[in-house]
């Protein structure tokens, strides 16, 4: 019984647990290697990857917008914020795979989602939030990727425009389909983290080795507008975390997750505040009109690299992104517990549709992202969490028998609850009110500016015919 046991785990696809880790040291192919992650190395390389990705070479133009010493606290205030909200979500999937495994729930050829968290826990109108709240960032954050891959390579190759660039990369990353689950992640994770490391390490570097533009100005901050734009893009980037159920879920110890994305924010802080800081050091208020870092930066070998790399990384981000809304949508037609990869790759098609249309629509690289940080991100990721651990544990009985308590380290029961509060009102005020004033006001300029599916959105105007 136990050898069949041990072969229907090794044969899921999702949902590899504790008992599948004996099994591991008899499977050291190359597939294996390359393909099968669960550990909590494979976990931090696809925390840390998926929080910085394009998001990089906008956080200059936030520097811009909000001043040097601004941006610094808030990246870091914002990054131990997002890590918190993310051991929230860690310890509700803990709670209810616990309370359904007692229940003697099979999770062998399902993928739990934060929206089944919160069903399971809070009931079907909490269900009904995470769900749109959750997909709906998860969408924008496609399509932001999609709309960063066309501004990027415009920079090495301007022979076509950057929406013309934007149905190439559409194409590209609906190959995703392809790639069942985040457990399948773990070469990706690595090169996408190695990627991004390399970008970060040659924006400031290349920064340095320019220097200062002639007449360099660092105004920022001069509007309350500007400034909150600027705040909602930090909020925005550390709040990578609305994927957290689905790496969970694709680990052999889910419980090893809890202190993980703390690890990865600790450092991805050594990518975005250097770079942030050299290059809006060496070119200053020009960063208000240049949302993207590499427009700046001289063209050379080592900035083509860069891009190159970038390009690749927001393939691999934007599977991080939309594979959650693949396994809803496999859900909502039936075919998610099908184990042929072709016939769930052709389910998953419809998915990528709406995200190329929209990448179309609102080409705006840059204020796109702080208006999804304020509209969407703030309740994703950051009061739902916070609030439904409240709700979850708000008897005694819950919090006697809970499956992870709080660390000692915040006070135990009180400290999370005041913890919770202080996020919640935090981001309901600064975040969602100001910040979705100041993001809106800025991203309706851009549409007055430019319009909707502006052709070569912040490119050069063309040199004059003779």
């Amino acid at each position: 019984m136990k050898q069949i046991l041990k072969m229907s785990i090794k044969e899921t696809e999702e949902g590899i647990m504790e008992n599948e880790v004996e099994e591991r040291g008899d499977d050291l192919s190359m597939k294996s290697f390359l393909w099968h992650g669960g550990s909590v190395y494979d976990a931090w390389f696809s925390c840390a990857s998926n929080q910085v990705a394009q998001v990089l070479l906008t956080l200059p133009y936030s520097f811009s917008q909000m001043g040097m010493a601004s941006g610094v606290i808030l990246q870091i205030f914002y990054g131990f914020m997002g890590s918190w909200t993310a051991y929230l979500i860690s310890v509700l999937y803990v709670e209810y795979r616990s309370r359904k495994e007692k229940q003697n729930v099979n999770f062998n050829n399902h993928v739990i989602q934060w929206f089944e968290v919160l069903d399971g826990l809070l009931g079907p109108y909490w269900k009904a939030i995470g769900l749109t709240f959750n997909c709906t960032f998860l969408l924008f954050g496609s399509v932001i990727q999609l709309i960063a891959c066309a501004s990027n390579i415009y920079y090495i190759n301007d022979k076509l425009d950057k929406r013309t660039w934007t149905y190439i990369f559409g194409a590209c990353c609906a190959t995703t389909v392809f790639i069942p689950s985040f457990h399948n992640y773990r070469i990706w994770s690595f090169l996408g983290l190695g990627m991004t490391t390399y970008t970060a390490w040659y924006l400031t570097i290349a920064a340095l080795v320019h220097g200062q533009v002639e007449g360099v100005t660092h105004s920022g901050p001069t509007k309350l507008v500007l400034y909150f734009t600027g705040a909602t893009n930090i909020l925005y980037t550390f709040g990578g975390h609305a994927v957290t159920v689905e790496i969970m879920h694709a680990m052999w110890k889910p419980r090893k997750f809890k202190y993980i994305y703390l690890m990865a924010t600790l450092y991805v802080f050594t990518l975005t505040i250097p770079s942030a800081i050299s290059v809006y050091w060496a070119f200053g208020d020009q960063l208000l009109t240049h949302a993207n870092a590499f427009s700046l930066l001289p063209n050379s070998p080592w900035r083509d690299a860069a891009v190159i790399l970038m390009l690749i990384h927001q393939f691999i981000t934007f599977g991080y992104a939309c594979t959650p809304l693949y396994f809803v949508w496999e859900k909502v037609v039936g075919m998610h517990e099908t184990n042929s990869i072709l016939i769930r790759a052709v389910t998953r098609l419809p998915v990528v549709i709406p995200i190329w249309f929209l990448a179309i629509i609102f080409p705006f690289f840059g204020p796109i992202n702080s208006a999804v940080g304020a509209l969407l991100v703030t309740f994703t990721v950051y009061i739902i969490p916070s609030l439904a651990h409240i709700l979850t544990y708000r008897s005694a009985y819950s919090r006697q028998n809970a499956a992870e308590k709080p660390p000692a380290l915040i006070g135990g029961w009180r400290g999370a609850y005041v913890v919770n509060v202080l996020v919640v009102v935090w981001v309901l005020v600064v975040g969602f009110g100001l910040g979705g004033w100041a993001s809106m006001t800025n991203f309706i300029k851009q549409v007055d500016t430019f319009g909707l599916f502006a052709k070569c959105y912040q490119c050069p105007p063309p040199p004059p015919h003779h």
